[in-house]
């Protein structure tokens, strides 16, 4: 583990871990069977109701936040990449879905030149049954239409949208209030979609997350499932300083 988390940490290549530490070829076996076998999985999903215990909340989420990132990609071979033309960025997306207070539920990669949409349909329907006690979602607008729907027929959830502040509002929700006079543009802290923010930010405190270094996708979730992991395990039993 101490190896693994060595190569998460610091981003430096499976071969290239001190000699303190396990051989390289050890560290990503165990890593690559893990990830096989679905234990970062169970692991993630273990630490996540017990941190949620911890807070005074039930283990089992009631109401979540989804968004995705594209990232870059380095020069590695493998599958899923592609551009995103809005953020002109040449590599994978990742979809993430995170409780209200900001942890990791679940993660999809894919390339980056997939949509939203699909990202969130791959990502959300293996859930079925998982968070028995979930209800509500939000999103930004990339989230309506269709989503909405097919949220609801195949898990039974509720998809609500937040507005983006100064965007045109649907016929059946309030105006926004106007800009105060002289106020300037910028990033703007928009309800609920600001947990899931962070939670990018928390991921991309990794240096091997800072990018995608994975030849695989499913390498990548596995890596940031460790990542969510690592942080929640912190709060459950933090180091004394």
């Amino acid at each position: 583990m101490n190896g693994i988390l060595y190569v998460l940490r610091s981003g430096c290549p499976w071969r290239l871990v001190p000699h303190d530490l396990p051989a390289w070829g050890t560290l990503y076996d165990y890593f690559r069977t893990w990830r096989n076998d679905g234990t970062w999985d169970k692991v993630h999903i273990r630490l996540l109701k017990r941190v949620r215990q911890k807070g005074g909340r039930d283990e089992e989420p009631s109401a979540a936040v989804i968004d995705s990132q594209s990232i870059k990609t380095s020069a590695v071979r493998g599958p899923e990449k592609g551009v995103d033309m809005s953020k002109k960025i040449w590599g994978r997306k990742r979809h993430a879905l995170v409780d209200n207070q900001g942890n990791l539920m679940e993660v999809k990669v894919t390339a980056a030149s997939a949509s939203d949409l699909a990202g969130a349909k791959k990502m959300l329907e293996p859930l079925f049954n998982l968070f028995p006690r979930m209800q509500l979602v939000w999103g930004d607008s990339h989230y309506r239409g269709t989503l909405i729907e097919w949220v609801k027929e195949h898990l039974g959830w509720d998809v609500e949208v937040v507005q983006s502040l100064g965007t045109v509002p649907d016929a059946n929700t309030e105006p926004s209030e106007p800009e105060e006079k002289g106020s300037k543009g910028g990033f703007k802290v928009l309800p609920r979609r600001w947990v899931v923010e962070r939670s990018f930010a928390w991921i991309t405190r990794w240096r091997r997350l800072a990018r995608d270094h994975e030849g695989l996708p499913q390498s990548s979730e596995a890596f940031i499932k460790l990542s969510a992991s690592q942080r929640m395990l912190t709060h459950l039993a933090p180091v004394a300083a």
